[in-house]
């Protein structure tokens, strides 16, 4: 067993797992965190992405062993005083999900990508969630979404949702 001490959506944690326990199976089975989802075990669909130190990773491909003191967010963490970060607000408002379990992946990839890139254009957004998969849609809503959170993140844009923005960490 090893001894990790990890901040998950702001609560700090200290917990001994085995060192060969995944990322993503430490947050849903002993954290609880069961909206970071486990699609392909394989990294290849991006179900379970979650920010660590504010950069978006794949938690199946991460070993909970390498979180020890570091900060980990996922997609329950990102809502504040009863609001919708802006991605998950955008993602509604612009039907960008269809069953719903790519989307909390998709959406921690979309605030790390908006991040990088605050202006986006379908181009860009396209190939900055190109690791994560949706076996439902044509990506038309998603992308949509994404360019309108990012239009809504802009300074300026209103104060509840500029507040909210910030929750990433560096990656909104």
């Amino acid at each position: 067993m090893a001894r990790i001490r990890t901040t998950v959506d702001g609560l700090t944690y200290e917990d001994d797992v085995e060192p060969r326990m995944l990322l993503v199976q430490y947050l849903r089975e002993r954290l609880g965190k069961t909206g970071t989802v486990i699609g392909c075990d394989t990294s290849n669909c991006g179900a379970c992405t979650v920010h660590l130190d504010g950069l978006s990773v794949k938690s199946c491909s991460v070993l909970a062993v390498q979180a020890n003191g570091s900060e980990v967010l996922t997609i329950e963490g990102l809502e504040r005083d009863g609001q919708l970060h802006p991605v998950q607000q955008a993602f509604h408002d612009n039907h960008a999900l269809q069953c719903g379990y790519c989307t909390p992946g998709m959406i921690m990839q979309s605030i790390d990508l908006l991040g990088d890139n605050p202006d986006p254009s379908e181009h860009e957004v396209r190939e900055g969630i190109e690791g994560n998969l949706c076996r439902c849609t044509g990506y038309q809503n998603i992308v949509a979404a994404i360019q309108d959170a990012a239009q809504k993140m802009k300074p300026g844009a209103g104060a509840s949702q500029t507040a909210t923005s910030s929750v990433a960490g560096g990656g909104a």
